[in-house]
């Protein structure tokens, strides 16, 4: 006897819950609130556990709902998905993508690369959302997202990544700075509280301390950046020295600074990683997404380096 199965109308009923937190905001979205929380009762039923706690204020919900309520939502996404493949008759890359990226890649590489994303594909509807490691990679395990750029080294589970390439990080500092000789950069001979960092959460921050060997954390300064043109923005007043990812050089960043940039002696680096969840129905497509930001990467790469 086949298991009875949750209907789409179903799951999108919990999804909305989970959201609202209201049964009466949710139901809006669809029916009477009275048949909605008949709906929700009849899923709980068939699934045998309790999803939400019902109280005269407020619906709580359960460990096991939040977990449900996750794969509801990439199941939907699942039945969009196969949707959109039936409407495109199997074309790659056409309909909506929901890409991902964080702060220190999305501004430099997007510029680099969507042009003639859009150009090839002109049927791709992207849509961007920009935050750290932590949010786009719960957005892309929640189904919010279908695939996110993010650096390397970092723990993902349960997902497939394709390395795009190196960025490497080079020392950054003010013109004529007193605070490090760029040319025999060591980071034993810098002062302390002279290396200046983005702010937690942000995964560049530990990369370059890792990558550019500042093992004392006396170096750092206590103060951090928000951003990296609040970052470049205090090297420009000579507050201290940084690391910026050989991505951003040919960007707007450091224009009308007076902050150059030197190559380590180590080549040390950071990897750009495109990914998205196993199993994804549209796993052939997210490969070939990641061969056209590869030769960009190498392009971008030669130019820095025509200009040494």
């Amino acid at each position: 006897m086949a298991t009875q199965l949750p209907s789409t109308k179903q799951l999108r009923y919990l999804a909305a819950l989970d959201e609202y937190r209201h049964f009466g905001k949710a139901a809006a979205c669809f029916v009477s609130q009275s048949a909605f929380s008949i709906a929700i009762r009849e899923v709980e039923s068939l699934l045998g556990v309790r999803l939400f706690d019902r109280t005269n204020k407020k619906v709580v919900v359960t460990k096991m709902g939040q977990e449900v309520a996750v794969q509801a939502r990439l199941c939907l996404r699942d039945l969009d998905a196969l949707v959109e493949v039936a409407r495109r008759g199997g074309k790659p890359l056409t309909g909506r993508l929901h890409l991902g990226a964080i702060p220190t890649i999305a501004p430099f590489l997007f510029p680099q690369v969507l042009p003639s994303l859009r150009k090839q594909y002109p049927t791709l509807e992207v849509y961007l959302k920009e935050a750290v490691t932590t949010q786009i990679y719960d957005a892309l395990m929640a189904g919010e997202l279908d695939a996110i750029l993010v650096a390397l080294p970092y723990e993902l589970r349960n997902v497939e990544t394709v390395v795009l390439f190196k960025d490497y990080f080079r020392l950054a500092c003010r013109r004529g700075s007193k605070l490090v000789d760029p040319h025999r950069y060591s980071a034993t001979r810098l002062e302390n509280e002279s290396v200046l960092l983005l702010e937690d959460g942000h995964c560049m921050r530990e990369h370059a301390l890792k990558a550019c060997r500042v093992r004392n954390l006396n170096k750092v300064n206590r103060f951090s950046a928000t951003s990296m043109h609040t970052l470049v923005q205090m090297v420009d007043n000579d507050l201290g020295i940084t690391f910026l990812p050989e991505l951003a050089e040919s960007s707007t960043l450091l224009r009308n600074t007076q902050v150059k940039t030197y190559s380590l002696k180590e080549r040390t680096y950071r990897e750009i990683a495109l990914a998205w969840r196993k199993g994804s129905g549209r796993d052939g497509e997210f490969r070939l997404l990641a061969e056209l930001f590869k030769p960009r990467a190498r392009a971008q790469r030669s130019s820095i380096a025509s200009v040494e």
